[in-house]
């Protein structure tokens, strides 16, 4: 497919996920871009919601950056224990609010450059805060993107980042940010990683990969 056709392609699909998802956005419970910053880290390897449940009583105990940074580190490892990997989610939250504290002026990054400097955080997380905590547009490449987006045919890459790239370059820019969040609804009620329910998929004459898994 060439670019132009898959820009075109990408706007329709675009327009068909926004039609059936016109509420999806960001489903981490947050106040502000440090809370969904603590809450996208504790995102990796654990649904959103277990992590929403962790958030509520984190967030009650360590209401700002300043107080996660002095926190006794295996309180936060007990309380976020059931997102696991939790010994290093907590070093990473940790880190980063001392980061925040001492070397940004108790601010949150805003910028692609000096999010990424902050321990824990790859693109990904920190395309969530830019996109939904400041409303700067980003490319979430999540589990979910990655593989919608190669059953699409808009990308044909396995890296995330490349993956990122490619839609990029085929979205427009204020697409970015509800693209990721209409890939992920679509995902987690349709295009599922074992057994996509294609037969019920609006998607269904426009998505390349269907063949393949209806014949299954």
């Amino acid at each position: 497919m060439k670019s132009n056709q898959k820009e075109t392609f990408a706007k329709k699909i675009y327009n068909k996920l926004l039609k059936l998802y016109p509420e999806a956005t960001c489903s981490l419970r947050h106040r502000d871009p440090w809370q969904l910053l603590v809450a996208t880290i504790l995102s990796a390897q654990c649904t959103d919601k277990q992590v929403n449940k962790v958030t509520k009583k984190l967030f009650k105990k360590y209401k700002n950056a300043e107080e996660m940074a002095r926190a006794d580190i295996e309180d936060i490892k007990n309380i976020i224990r059931p997102t696991g990997f939790y010994n290093n989610k907590a070093k990473s939250i940790q880190g980063a609010s001392q980061y925040i504290i001492e070397q940004n002026k108790h601010k949150v990054p805003d910028t692609m450059e000096e999010l990424l400097k902050l321990p824990g955080v790859g693109r990904k997380t920190a395309n969530v805060v830019l996109g939904d905590g400041f409303g700067t547009p980003g490319v979430v490449v999540d589990t979910h993107v990655k593989r919608i987006s190669n059953r699409l045919g808009l990308t044909e890459n396995t890296n995330p980042e490349k993956i990122e790239q490619d839609l990029m370059q085929i979205l427009p820019k204020e697409s970015w940010t509800p693209f990721g969040h209409l890939i992920i609804a679509h995902g987690r009620r349709l295009c599922k990683a074992r057994n996509p329910l294609c037969q019920d998929c609006f998607l269904l004459h426009d998505c390349p990969s269907s063949d393949k898994f209806l014949d299954n």
